[in-house]
């Protein structure tokens, strides 16, 4: 019998509490795996541990406040210890793919202001090369189609197509937390991911992507087998 997916996410959520130390201030990623740990850690908040929560979302905000976390603005703590967080593809030397949930801007900047970042996941998001999960991008609405044809045309010097889909929510474009779009770039495979991501910034239109590159210290990874470390060196 194959393992319980929520169960894997509550093992690697469980498994991350044990780099967290009291007075921590913590980024408090975005969802459903980010969430686990969010519950574990205010339970051990119940029990007495000092942290201070930064968190990603504005989801993520609504449920540490409902569980009793101590939260502060970035603004407030700009300077984190540690930041947790999930994924969408764990790829070589922790490269990301981020963003599935729609908070890859908030997350990245969290992210950046931690001394370290561990991410955590179940088996399924290991992968040997990132792309295979749609890459998001969150874009400005002003000149949204001049933006995805500039994805478009950096896309094929890189070898890369297919489809760019603006998401929608409801019959409507998602908007996220900062008031932008995310369109989801379906290229299957993305090899020179560094290369890459340094292109799409230099868009105007593109605000953020969700390939998350050098942020992340370690990776917390459940599966059938147990719970594994994986570092960056790998």
């Amino acid at each position: 019998m194959a393992a319980d997916p929520k169960a894997l996410k509550i093992a690697a959520a469980r498994a991350a509490l044990d780099y967290v130390q009291d007075g921590m201030k913590l980024g408090l990623g975005t969802g459903s795996t980010a969430e686990e740990f969010v519950r574990l850690l205010a339970e051990k908040v119940a029990g007495g541990l000092k942290v201070v929560g930064v968190p990603t979302s504005v989801r993520t905000e609504e449920l540490a406040r409902s569980l009793g976390i101590p939260l502060a603005t970035l603004d407030d703590e700009p300077s984190l210890d540690l930041t947790v967080d999930g994924a969408d593809e764990i790829g070589p030397h922790l490269a990301l793919i981020k963003g599935g949930g729609g908070a890859l801007l908030r997350e990245k900047i969290v992210a950046a202001a931690s001394s370290r970042m561990i991410v955590i996941a179940d088996e399924s998001k290991v992968v040997e090369t990132l792309g295979a999960f749609p890459l998001p991008i969150e874009v400005n609405p002003f000149g949204l189609k001049a933006t995805v044809l500039a994805i478009e045309h950096i896309g094929r010097q890189f070898g890369l197509t297919g489809e760019i889909r603006l998401r929608m929510k409801d019959g409507k474009p998602f908007v996220t937390d900062g008031g932008h779009f995310i369109v989801d770039a379906s290229f299957g495979r993305i090899p020179a991911t560094k290369a890459f991501a340094d292109e799409l910034n230099m868009i105007p239109g593109v605000v953020e992507h969700g390939l998350f590159i050098g942020l992340a210290s370690l990776a917390i990874v459940a599966g059938e087998g147990g719970v594994r470390v994986i570092d960056g060196k790998n």
